[in-house]
């Protein structure tokens, strides 16, 4: 890739979406921020990242409503996505896997343990 990659950050929670797009910005990540999820939809729709990090309880339509959306829609559903919850039951977390979530992280989380892992997502997509 010689374009830096565009990461999709679809999170309501203005500390979350903060420190994550700064410390993505860093490692060369070009951010975009979407604070519900119909906006998230139509950004992705729009001009496809190359990652999402998706909220799952967002106002408007909830992440898993984006996920389906995404891997539903020929021209996205093999974007790499990571889902960010504060929900730790395994109920959500099986239902995301069943939609396609590349990767879970339970909030709190370390952001640059984010970082890493949207990078390992990036390098699979790419192969």
């Amino acid at each position: 890739m010689n374009e830096r990659p565009k990461v999709l950050i679809a999170e309501d929670e203005e500390t979350i979406v903060e420190s994550l797009s700064f410390l993505m910005e860093k490692e060369g990540y070009d951010v975009r921020v979407a604070t519900d999820g119909q906006t998230a939809i139509s950004m992705i729709a729009h001009d496809a990242p190359d990652m999402v990090l998706l909220d799952v309880m967002m106002p408007g339509c909830d992440g898993f409503e984006v996920v389906r959306a995404v891997r539903s829609d020929a021209n996205t559903k093999l974007i790499p996505i990571m889902m960010l919850t504060a929900k730790t039951r395994e109920v959500d977390r099986r239902k995301g896997l069943e939609l396609g979530v590349d990767d879970f992280v339970t909030k709190p989380f370390s952001t640059r343990d984010v970082v890493s892992r949207v990078r390992a997502l990036l390098e699979r997509a790419d192969n």
